[in-house]
């Protein structure tokens, strides 16, 4: 018999699982046909905002090969490493955007956008992209989900990073006003003296010129001192005259915008990048008066601000979740942030540390679900938002009410960007989950709660274990008893063993090859050609290493090193990742860093020691990363 109680707990869920339906959620839909309204709409919603959780859809993801994937035995430096593969080969279709807050009533109050993304070199620069790889899955899955191509190609938003955009502006040689030019502090020289003297005279007598040639009525010798500015170099720039004066230093540029200021307040200086970066010249616009001087500047400016925004494009909207430092939410911190960097700020740096650095500078909170999510300790590992969704709704009660104002329908009936929006769902039934509030209202300003701020910057997927002490109840944190840590020099790689061998059939063989494994190991394998064998005892590793690389080889363990049976450390695994040695098959790329293992350790010989996360399977499921 069901009672009262259980009928609306069921008729709440029921009620809940509708109301997350996507078919029910709108994302507004932004090509570059309406780009410039949406980003002033979008510009107001970031500003009054909470969080701003983001979703991309790229051309692949990094499988196959398996081994290509994020692992749970990968350090974070490994982890890394592919991330910044999966970043350079794929290129961006889609980015969703959904600035979201929380109200009064505790309701989620969301405002979705969804993006769509083309690399045009629109500059003929060969910038943002010369080009990209594309996997015929992800296109497919993308395809079935009714996404337009045609659309995407011919009305996608381009971009350049930041410092693309630097480079761009160099190589049209756009002048632009001095705004940036400091006032030198150091002491004259002679030679600093002389320059000035010489560039003085020039501007006097130039402008002397053109004040008279202006103020005649006889046409003869207006056309005399039009064809004596010729030959002098003199322009103009919207209907004043100008004077290029070229330049050897930035000590130049100082002195000569130092000088301008003290002849007249009628002269505007220019600065004219060169394509190194450094000053090739100074523009010298003569107004009519100050006021017109100071009309000019703000129009110029103006006219530089658009070309900017025409040049940044979609990197317009990054450009302003940066700027309102609030929390952004994610479902993979890592692929995702690492995607971000290379395409919008900058290439990636080698080092994940400089890499957090530079990110933290860009966005200084982000918040993990796919982290949160084993925080709370799930039995299930959820491979994408809607089955996180699932789990969560199906195994526990924290509703959640969401609102979304009227912002236009989606193409053709189609939620494409629909992530972020149940990104924001998730986050908010997480914090529920984990009777965390997102946020604390101190002296009428909204701060990250001091419960997320040790979930925010985890860019490791497998970070989740090192939490001590959890803020979920002990009997649901079952995640960690999946799975046990251990240092990276007690785990071995092993190949060249028989095709179909599986991971029992592999650790009994080693069991009775040598006494080395009379102790405690685990065998799990990576892909068809390779595994891993974890030694529970410290210094096990390196006995077998050292016994397979010695001459000693007898019994079993020498058959099995006849029949091919190679190994090495985990020293050799990171090396491969490093120098890009990204075969199909692990042994194979393990068998070519052999060679450069050993001068590779050197250089690491000093870095500190990692641990990774060991999981009971005997074969990883790829499915499930």
């Amino acid at each position: 018999m069901v009672s009262l109680f259980q009928l609306l707990f069921l008729q709440q869920r029921r009620s809940l699982c509708t109301s997350a339906s996507p078919k029910r959620w709108r994302v507004k839909q932004v090509n570059n046909s309406n780009f410039p309204e949406s980003l002033q709409e979008i510009k107001a919603h970031i500003a009054h905002s909470d969080f701003v959780a983001v979703s991309m859809e790229k051309t692949g993801s990094p499988a196959p090969p398996s081994w290509h994937r994020l692992l749970p035995f990968d350090t974070v430096e490994t982890a890394y490493l592919k991330a910044s593969l999966s970043a350079h080969r794929f290129q961006l279709l889609q980015f969703a955007v959904c600035p979201f807050s929380i109200s009064d009533s505790n309701a989620l109050v969301a405002h979705p956008y969804n993006f769509l993304l083309f690399p045009r070199d629109e500059l003929r620069m060969g910038m943002p992209s010369y080009s990209f790889s594309c996997q015929p899955s992800s296109l497919a899955s993308m395809a079935c989900q009714g996404f337009d191509f045609n659309a995407c190609i011919n009305d996608g938003i381009s971009y350049l990073s930041r410092v693309q955009e630097s480079v761009a502006k160099i190589r049209c040689g756009t002048a632009f006003p001095s705004f940036c030019v400091m006032k030198s502090s150091s002491i004259s020289t002679v030679a600093d003296t002389v320059f000035v003297e010489r560039i003085k005279s020039r501007i006097k007598h130039w402008r002397k010129t053109c004040k008279s040639s202006g103020t005649s009525g006889n046409k003869d010798e207006e056309l005399i001192n039009s064809l004596r500015n010729i030959v002098r170099g003199s322009e103009q720039l919207r209907s004043r005259p100008c004077l290029t004066i070229d330049v050897c230093s930035e000590r130049q540029v100082q002195l000569i915008v130092e000088m301008l200021a003290e002849i007249s307040d009628d002269l505007l200086p220019l600065i004219i990048p060169a394509k190194s970066g450094s000053t090739q010249a100074i523009r010298v616009v003569l107004a009519n008066s100050k006021e017109d001087k100071d009309f000019l500047e703000r129009e110029l400016q103006n006219a530089e601000e658009e070309e900017t925004k025409k040049i940044r494009g979609f990197r317009e909207v990054i450009d302003l979740i940066s700027a309102s430092q609030k929390p952004v939410i994610s479902h993979n911190s890592l692929n995702d942030c690492t995607l971000i960097h290379s395409k919008f700020i900058a290439p990636l740096p080698p080092e994940v540390d400089e890499f957090v650095s530079s990110m933290c500078t860009v966005f200084p909170k982000v918040l993990d679900v796919n982290y949160l999510i084993r925080v709370i300790g799930t039995k299930r590992k959820v491979a994408n938002i809607p089955s996180a969704i699932s789990y969560l709704n199906n195994h526990f009660f924290a509703p959640v009410d969401v609102k979304i104002p009227d912002q236009g329908t989606t193409n053709e009936g189609k939620s494409h960007g629909i992530n972020a929006l149940r990104l924001c769902y998730l986050f908010m039934k997480l914090c529920s989950i984990l009777k965390v509030s997102p946020y604390v209202n101190e002296s009428g300003s909204k701060h990250l709660a001091a419960e997320l701020e040790d979930y925010a910057n985890v860019f490791h997927p497998c970070a989740a274990a090192d939490i001590q002490e959890s803020p979920v109840n002990e009997d649901i944190s079952i995640w960690a008893k999946n799975t046990r840590k251990v240092s990276i020099d007690n785990v071995v790689f092993l190949w060249g063993f028989k095709f179909g061998t599986t991971a029992g059939m592999l650790k009994s063989l080693l069991h009775a090859s040598h006494d080395i494994f009379l102790g405690e190991f685990d065998v799990k394998l990576v892909d068809k050609s390779c595994a891993i064998v974890v030694f529970w005892q410290p210094s096990l590793s390196k006995q077998f290493l050292d016994v397979m690389n010695s001459k000693e080889v007898d019994g079993a363990l020498k058959e099995l090193v006849s029949d091919g049976m190679r190994v090495t450390c985990y020293q050799t695994y990171k090396t491969i990742c490093r120098l890009g040695l990204w075969g199909m098959d692990l042994a194979e790329s393990l068998e070519s860093g052999l060679g450069s293992s050993h001068s590779d350790m050197k250089v690491d010989s000093g870095s500190k020691s990692s641990e990774i996360h060991w999981y009971n399977d005997n074969i990883i499921n790829f499915d499930n990363l």
